[in-house]
């Protein structure tokens, strides 16, 4: 399921607590005002937070793992939506990466910069200008770049592990400029220990509504619509 949510400088209605019903398609857009960077509301419960493996995510992430983690039908698709959705010599923060990004390999990107747990993956990783290594779930949610910075943020597969994903979809929007693009890619398949329980114990259709509630929440008084 790949998730597209396009920051607008405007919107038209706003977007109520209720949920919207869900249409029938896996991939789903949604516009929300520019300014970011504060919470409206906890989309997850402390009991939602919780992990089956207690222990220190860096040791987990230790040992690199040079693989993909779901099929080369999935990576295709969303390989072309990137194409389709990130602007080429636009400026990419891929957040929770790893030793490939998925890109497209003729498009040229202004700068790519990568977030992740492990430096030797992210060192292996061709497309990345820079990155940095943060455990987003110990360590202070703050990214290294100036407001409004980015024309696309990524975080291909790896949402399911975010214990506090509403401060961390908040310092995305920080960090995206009017226009940008915010695209979550997920599949059924997981490190099951490693999954906050809200993911681990949900369905296909409740995780696409968590990213979804996560999203249209970013700041209190925002408005939003879906298209």
């Amino acid at each position: 399921i790949h998730f597209v949510t396009r920051i607008m400088m405007s919107v038209a209605s706003p977007f109520r607590a209720r949920p919207a019903p869900a249409r029938a398609t896996s991939r789903h857009a949604m516009r929300v005002s520019a300014e970011s960077g504060s919470i409206r509301r906890q989309v997850l419960s402390r009991s939602d937070r919780a992990k089956l493996n207690l222990g220190d995510d860096r040791t987990f992430y230790a040992s690199p793992r040079m693989c993909t983690h779901v099929d080369d039908a999935f990576l295709g698709q969303l390989t072309t939506l990137y194409r389709q959705k990130i602007p080429p010599g636009g400026s990419v923060f891929d957040m929770c990466s790893s030793w490939i990004s998925h890109l497209p390999e003729e498009v040229v990107y202004e700068k790519v910069v990568g977030h992740g747990m492990n430096a030797e993956e992210l060192a292996k990783n061709g497309r990345l200008d820079s990155f940095f290594v943060k455990n987003l779930n110990m360590e202070e949610i703050k990214f290294a770049a100036e407001d409004k910075s980015f024309d696309a943020v990524t975080c291909c597969v790896s949402v399911q592990y975010l214990q506090k994903p509403e401060e961390v979809f908040a310092e995305v929007f920080r960090v995206l400029k009017p226009g940008g693009v915010f695209i979550v890619s997920f599949s059924n398949r997981m490190f099951y220990e490693k999954a906050v329980s809200g993911w681990r114990d949900g369905t296909g259709y409740s995780r696409s509504q968590l990213v979804k509630v996560r999203v249209a929440f970013p700041k209190s008084g925002d408005t939003a619509r879906f298209t």
